[in-house]
């Protein structure tokens, strides 16, 4: 029998006005921009972080291109229009949220017509999202705007139809390192029938187990504000060395 998947590391690079940098999420916005909370600016341009992970062969991470065609994806103002573009340019998968919610209401349309478009295979969704309640609902534009989308099974199901994974940052933990939603990554865990990458709040290498164990080894974990790479004090080479072992 074959051994059962374990989640893994995806590594992520996180870009802010052409610079590098780690942010808590809950602070962005267009409005007030004196309020954002910046936990790390990087001296080493995208293409250099690309380059550590293409050396260490840690695909499917978000979101530089030069460095690795072919390795990473690619999201932020991904579109039916240009998807084909940033595809061409190199990235491996393009990442689309705001493109599916005109006016913060879900289009089947645009999503139906975007994975005809390109291919289902080449397509990420991103369900990040903000607690309200007992509910998780997706949001989009920084963060800031909360749209028509709970994420829930029944969505997820219609959605897995139509890409080839999901990306999901808890935006309430982003950036915090105060350790991971542990009830969203559970509900994923029974929830998700694809590959799906959680973000947010993770603080220690112990949370890579955690997720899996929560998640049953469906949810695979990405470290950001927390990694050392980044500024923080989780080993980025202990990381790779954990994804080694689990392969």
């Amino acid at each position: 029998m074959a051994n059962p998947r374990r989640s893994v590391f995806r590594p992520c690079i996180d870009l802010h006005n052409g610079q590098v940098k780690q942010i808590v999420g809950g602070t962005l916005s267009d409005n007030t921009p004196d309020t954002l909370k910046i936990n790390f600016v990087a001296e080493q341009s995208a293409c250099e972080f690309a380059t550590i992970y293409r050396k260490r062969k840690l695909t499917g991470g978000h979101e530089a291109l030069a460095a690795w065609p072919g390795g990473l994806q690619i999201g932020g103002g991904i579109s039916g229009e240009n998807a084909q573009v940033w595809l061409d340019a190199g990235a491996s998968k393009v990442i689309v949220t705001s493109y599916l919610f005109p006016k913060g209401v879900f289009s089947l349309e645009r999503l139906q017509s975007l994975s005809k478009t390109i291919g289902k295979e080449r397509l990420v969704v991103d369900v990040s999202c903000r607690r309200r309640g007992d509910k998780w609902l997706v949001a989009m534009n920084k963060w800031q705007d909360i749209t028509d989308m709970e994420v829930s099974k029944e969505n997820l199901d219609m959605l897995a139809e139509y890409c080839s994974e999901f990306l999901v940052h808890a935006a309430d933990v982003e950036g915090l390192c105060q350790g991971i939603d542990g009830e969203l990554v559970k509900k994923l865990g029974e929830w998700v029938s694809i590959p799906t990458t959680y973000a947010g709040g993770a603080k220690d290498i112990s949370d890579l187990d955690l997720v899996n164990t929560l998640s049953g080894g469906k949810v695979d974990l990405t470290f950001g504000s927390s990694l050392d790479i980044f500024g923080g004090r989780v080993s980025f080479e202990k990381l790779v060395e954990k994804n080694t072992l689990l392969s």
